[in-house]
């Protein structure tokens, strides 16, 4: 029973331990659930608590596990409180009591009475009737009894309470159905047992009705746990211990949560990343496949950053922390896919909504059923002989108020609120895990919403379509002769040495310096270039384009960009004062398969544009390498003008996809209806987009996009079986043609094919892949 306000607060004086969250997560025990529905109200609930980031719910452990927003403090009283008013029961479960292995509980763990009791039971009642024929004897009937009655007690004790925690809320789900149902078939025997009847029972129903239900929850939550495997996969992968370099040189074993920045950590061969960090000595290969998707191990040395939950293939490596705890790749990783997974997609609303009245709906007509199958049970059993001319051949009760209660409660047992409830985040969790299988973040059910939806799609060029790393191809100077270019290049390495551009970098890389720089007021121009002061004035490292509007002569460049225009290059020019010094054309390789990709996409009805800050000339070889219409180029566009673009487009009714590399794409990724970021593990907080992918490898954009549009079509098709199958079969049952203890095998049918359909995501490939 939810506490009043004073109980609360004077509850949380006297605990400190309920005041707030200290360490970024509360781990709760719930009770009270019994399906994937009871997990995403539970869920819902918890998100509602204001501080919370996530919450996620495990069915199979009866547990949750809330994140709580940076700076934010939330009270557990008030996560209690929020589960108790959803109909549930929950208590905080201390760090130290946390099982070893929180991903990885018995699914069925939590229907294994009913299962062991209660199949048993049912196959008896099966065989008694069915086979042996002694259904109408009267020992049977009192056998039937003392076998019905503990399988109604102990294996229904479940539905009641949780029927009954939703009545004192003045609430009703698919518990009160099983209970109502169950009960009805049962009481109505019991009656007629001690009466003295005759005639048929039904125990067998009342114990199949349970039996059913439990073994259908009990597959449902082995398949749901198949789809939640990448996530479960994702919380396995940080080792508990590390061993850690202490000052004297010797090596300590330490728990994981132990370590702090700063702290050197060794890894040898086989071990796991315990949390982020930069190799300071060794060299090997690491397969960071888990987090990007990428197949092939990566060659680490000196300098090189690692990431907590990758695998160290080959050598020995000393790493030193530079994130621990929450902050690292690993944990923002797992924070999104939780958040993807517990997101609400708007198509979901319409279930939400159908959900909210189905059950006393039901229960409503399964009193008309009654009262037309009690009160005129002569017309209702010619309609239903008259059907089944059309259907199958039924046999309805000869006495009305048997049929009024057996038909009744066909129609709670076989009412399935629970597919519906399940249709679309089952969907999403398994399409979601099934990208993070593949280095794809998917933000939310919105995200998966949006995709279906495009109809455009634009590329950022450096970085996304191209390789992102830039080589200087040609330079020349034009200080006394050309030779002068190599002592240009020099100057401008050191003048770019600061810089981060891709273009920066390169130049930087191209004639590596140890001398000092020479430059003070150092400072960059966004889009245009470099600019700072020397002992000889200004000098600028740019565009030439820039250059020439601060006053500097271009013109002894024109025959050099010419040339390396036509090549796709770009030219970036260095000037000193007003002379124009040196100039260095630089080229980015398209990535491999880029034209294959383009060209797919294509063929799927998607318009695709490529947008450049390079010059048109540049912009426009690397469009046609990819098989980019001329006339779908944008070039020489400042990153603040990106935004604009995507902007215009939409103005004219397209729906845009904006893919870029993240770094200064951010207003373009807000802008577009679908945001597409190339990024790097350590980005993904960071990241503007909608979807996040972790390889850079261009083939995961369609792969994004096709498993993207994949989900949502399994959401669509989940949602149409929900609404089919009891739009189908709580007519039938109320008609007659479907006995209680099939509707309970049919309920159980239906939610398998809900998850069984999810399930397919884990399997989907692109098309000719």
């Amino acid at each position: 029973m939810q506490s009043s306000p004073k109980a609360r607060i004077l509850s949380a004086v006297s605990d400190p331990s309920l005041k707030s969250n200290r360490s970024g997560s509360i781990e709760l025990s719930i009770t009270g659930m019994t399906c994937q529905g009871c997990a995403r109200h539970a869920t819902e609930a918890l998100q509602g608590v204001a501080g919370v980031d996530s919450a996620q719910v495990r069915l199979d452990q009866a547990a949750a596990t809330v994140r709580v927003l940076p700076d934010a403090t939330v009270l557990t009283l008030d996560l209690i409180a929020a589960v108790e008013a959803a109909g549930f029961a929950a208590k905080e479960v201390k760090t130290e009591d946390k099982p070893a292995n929180p991903a990885g509980g018995i699914a069925w763990s939590g229907w294994k009475l009913n299962v062991l009791l209660g199949v048993p039971a049912t196959l008896f009642f099966m065989i008694a009737e069915w086979g042996l024929g002694v259904g109408m004897e009267g020992w049977f009937h009192w056998a039937g009894f003392a076998v019905a009655l503990p399988v109604q007690v102990l294996c229904g004790g479940r539905f009641y309470r949780g029927a009954w925690s939703q009545l004192k809320r003045g609430q009703s789900n698919m518990d009160t159905l099983v209970s109502l149902g169950s009960s009805t078939a049962f009481v109505y025997s019991s009656w007629g047992l001690f009466a003295g009847w005759q005639g048929h029972l039904y125990f067998m129903e009342a114990a199949g009705i349970i039996t059913f239900v439990s073994v259908g929850h009990w597959m449902e939550a082995i398949t749901s746990s198949k789809a939640a495997g990448a996530l479960e996969a994702l919380l396995n992968l940080t080792p508990a211990k590390a061993t850690r370099i202490v000052e004297n040189g010797a090596e300590e074993q330490v728990p994981v949560t132990e370590l702090e920045r700063g702290d050197r950590v060794v890894l040898k061969p086989g071990d796991r990343v315990p949390v982020d960090g930069d190799v300071i000595e060794g060299a090997s290969a690491i397969d960071e496949s888990m987090l990007t998707g990428e197949s092939l191990p990566i060659d680490k040395a000196a300098g090189a950053k690692v990431y907590g939950g990758t695998l160290n293939a080959n050598g020995r490596l000393v790493m030193r922390v530079t994130e621990t705890g929450d902050a690292t790749a690993l944990a923002q990783i797992i924070a999104v896919v939780q958040r993807a997974q517990t997101s609400r997609a708007n198509i979901q609303k319409l279930g939400d909504k159908v959900s909210s009245v189905f059950v006393p709906v039901v229960i409503v007509i399964a009193l008309l059923t009654a009262l037309g199958w009690g009160l005129a049970p002569e017309k209702a059993r010619e309609l239903s002989l008259h059907l089944s001319r059309f259907l199958w051949t039924v046999n309805p009760p000869e006495l009305a108020l048997t049929a009024a209660v057996i038909h009744a409660a066909a129609v709670l047992i076989v009412s399935c609120p629970c597919a519906m409830g399940l249709a679309t985040p089952i969907a999403i969790m398994a399409g979601t895990n099934a990208a993070a299988r593949r280095g794809i973040l998917i933000r939310d059910g919105e995200a998966l919403e949006k995709s279906g939806t495009i109809d455009t799609v634009l590329f950022d060029k450096t970085g996304t379509l191209t390789a992102g790393r830039p080589v200087v191809e040609a330079k020349t100077g034009f200080h006394g002769d050309d030779s002068y270019g190599e002592q240009a290049l020099k100057t401008a390495s050191r003048l770019a040495g600061a810089s981060n551009h891709p273009l920066s970098r390169a130049i930087a890389a191209a004639a590596p310096s140890t001398e000092a720089a020479e430059f003070t007021n150092w400072r960059e121009l966004q889009g245009r270039g470099i600019q700072a002061d020397s002992a000889a004035g200004s000098i600028r490292l740019g565009s030439l384009d820039w250059l020439r509007d601060s006053g500097v002569g271009t013109e002894p460049a024109a025959a050099f960009l010419e040339r390396q225009s036509a090549q796709g290059a770009t030219v970036v020019g260095l000037a000193e004062g007003a002379n124009l010094v040196g100039v260095f054309a630089l080229n980015d390789a398209l990535k491999p398969g880029a034209r294959e990709v383009v060209r797919g996409l294509r063929s799927e009805g998607l318009e695709i544009w490529l947008i450049s800050g390079d010059r048109r000339s540049a912009a426009l070889a690397s469009a046609a390498s990819a098989g980019i219409p001329e006339d779908r180029v944008q070039a020489e566009v400042r990153p603040e003008d990106k935004a604009g673009i995507v902007e215009r487009i939409q103005s004219e009714g397209r729906r845009v996809a904006f893919v870029g590399d993240g770094i200064n794409d951010a207003p373009a990724l807000k802008q577009a209806d679908l945001g597409v970021a190339v990024s790097r593990a350590s980005d993904v907080a960071r990241e503007a987009a909608d979807i996040v992918l972790l390889n850079s490898d261009i083939h995961a954009i369609p792969e994004a996009l096709g498993l993207a549009k994949a989900t949502l079509r399994t959401i669509r098709q989940n949602l149409f079986w929900a609404f089919f199958y009891n739009a189908a079969a709580i007519p039938l049952a109320a008609l007659g043609f479907l006995n209680p203890m099939l509707c309970a095998a049919a309920m159980g049918f239906s939610d398998l094919v809900v998850v069984g359909n999810a399930l397919r995501l884990r399997g989907w490939r692109v098309s000719g892949s």
